[in-house]
């Protein structure tokens, strides 16, 4: 039986709901994690000006030993440097940049000889584009002062932390959404296992898991990859041989975002469906703005949803 998908004569109230529950969080709550995030970013800021002498010293052994510190310094320029600017400014391979931008690695399969002429390029074009408006000492011959040290480390961690933004408040939602799913469960007395304590369809009856890989085969149903789904829960009534219920926990602080997106579930319960067949219950936890678009399209791949705002729903899944 469908908890929301088939009834769309109530889909327009809980759109409201939903997005007033969303807008209150973020009123009361997203300022907070944002600060929390920004005051980590300015001490790796002073970490990264400490380790560069203040951007004087932006060499290759320094970028070699700390490749992270490279988000910093592409918002340390005037103008602040996108990933993609920076690699046709300095002239050196996308993966250089790319991997240690994302992995705060160096490549792997880069010789001595071109990762230090990419890695002098990039500290060339760091050092020539620094913002003096922000790095006052750079045009001087004095040593900065240590309230100008952190001034400066202030404005580039609002740069990187703005740069941001989004997935900072995402990932606070999201923690909000799963620490809710947590409290309803363990209320009625689910016990949470951690990921890779069992495999998931080995889970024991009245227990749940957060961010658990579940194996997948792709179109040519040869080759297998691992999809993360955000909770899985094994009924309490669940006997031997059953299924577990997914959930995916989804918010969006606008409708645009949602409907650019919407196609990511579909695939995801194709391929799990594709994989174990149509005893796949895949579900959506959701908190924000989804409109009658973005939930016309899901019921029609099959999925079904709870609101948030009703979270007792959970039980109509079997929970």
């Amino acid at each position: 039986m469908a908890v929301n998908r088939d009834k769309p004569d109530r889909w327009k109230q809980d759109i409201a709901l939903s997005v007033d529950m969303y807008n209150h969080w973020f009123m009361n709550f997203a300022p907070e994690a944002f600060r929390k995030t920004r005051s980590q970013t300015t001490e790796n800021v002073e970490k990264t000006l400490k380790i560069t002498d203040n951007l004087t010293n932006i060499q290759p052994d320094i970028l070699k030993k700390h490749p992270g510190i490279l988000p910093t310094l592409r918002m340390s320029t005037c103008p602040p440097l996108a990933v993609d600017r920076l690699i046709g400014l300095a002239g050196v391979p996308a993966n250089l940049v790319k991997r240690m931008e994302k992995e705060k690695k160096m490549p792997v399969r880069m010789n001595r000889e071109q990762l230090d002429a990419g890695l002098h390029k990039i500290g060339k074009i760091i050092e020539k584009m620094a913002d003096p408006d922000i790095f006052v000492w750079l045009s001087g011959s004095k040593p900065p002062a240590k309230d100008d040290v952190y001034r400066a480390a202030t404005i580039a961690a609002d740069r990187l932390c703005g740069s941001v933004a989004n997935p900072i408040i995402r990932n606070a939602q999201e923690k909000r959404q799963l620490d809710a799913i947590r409290a309803w469960l363990e209320s009625r007395g689910y016990g949470c296992l951690s990921p890779g304590d069992i495999k998931f369809d080995a889970m024991p009856a009245g227990t749940f898991s957060f961010h658990t890989n579940v194996p997948v085969k792709l179109e040519s149903g040869i080759k297998q990859v691992n999809i993360p789904i955000d909770v899985i829960i094994m009924p309490k009534s669940a006997g031997t041989g059953d299924f577990p219920i997914f959930i995916e926990a989804k918010s969006a602080g606008d409708f645009a975002n949602v409907n650019k997106r919407r196609k990511e579930e579909a695939v995801k319960i194709n391929q799990l469906q594709k994989t174990y067949g149509e005893r796949v219950s895949f579900n959506l936890f959701l908190c924000g703005y989804f409109d009658s678009g973005y939930l016309g399209y899901e019921a029609a791949e099959g999925i079904d949803w709870v609101w948030e705002h009703r979270i007792d729903d959970l039980e109509q899944l079997g929970v």
